[in-house]
């Protein structure tokens, strides 16, 4: 069993709040737009992370973490990218390979919309966090958190920081 912290869209911003989920979890997932490394960097430190760079990430960030990040959790595989869309929707560079391969949740960031749907055609769960930084139009700073159990996704819980200042 894994609890997960997944997060996105951070853009340099790291606080207590964030700090404090971090530390119930098992790993942090985060989606991409990191902005400062200061931010994974801290995460690290507490927790381990799986990580994908954003559209605004700079050449160090590109180096240090991939564009899309495939792995198994327990018994589910898993597909973060940064910009990836959506069910029926998908980001045309992917889809091809999701069409083909899906994994069973499938992970992006960008949109600053927190998001979960099921996709029927690929059967897959897709889940976008929202933002968890202060930079972008959105209102409320959100993350997502949830428990990997063998082949279970459950628990799922929206957590919903603050009002972004």
């Amino acid at each position: 069993m894994k609890k997960i912290l997944l997060l996105s869209d951070t853009h340099s911003h790291i606080d207590d709040t964030i700090l404090k989920y971090v530390a119930q979890a098992d790993e942090v997932w985060h989606a991409g737009d990191i902005g400062d490394l200061n931010v994974t960097d801290t995460i690290k430190k507490l927790k381990p992370l799986r990580c994908v760079y954003g559209n605004i990430d700079d050449a160090q960030a590109r180096l240090e973490f991939p564009l899309n990040n495939r792995f198994f959790c327990e018994d589910i595989s898993v597909w973060i990218t940064h910009i990836g869309g959506y069910p029926g929707k998908y980001n045309p560079a992917i889809k091809e390979e999701m069409n083909n391969n899906p994994p069973k949740l499938f992970i992006c960031g960008h949109s600053h919309i927190l998001k979960v749907m099921f996709d029927k055609k690929n059967n897959l769960l897709h889940m976008n966090p929202g933002a968890a930084g202060k930079s972008g139009f959105h209102q409320v700073r959100t993350m997502l958190r949830f428990v990997i159990e063998g082949d279970n996704i459950k628990d799922l819980e929206i957590i919903e920081i603050d009002k972004r200042v």
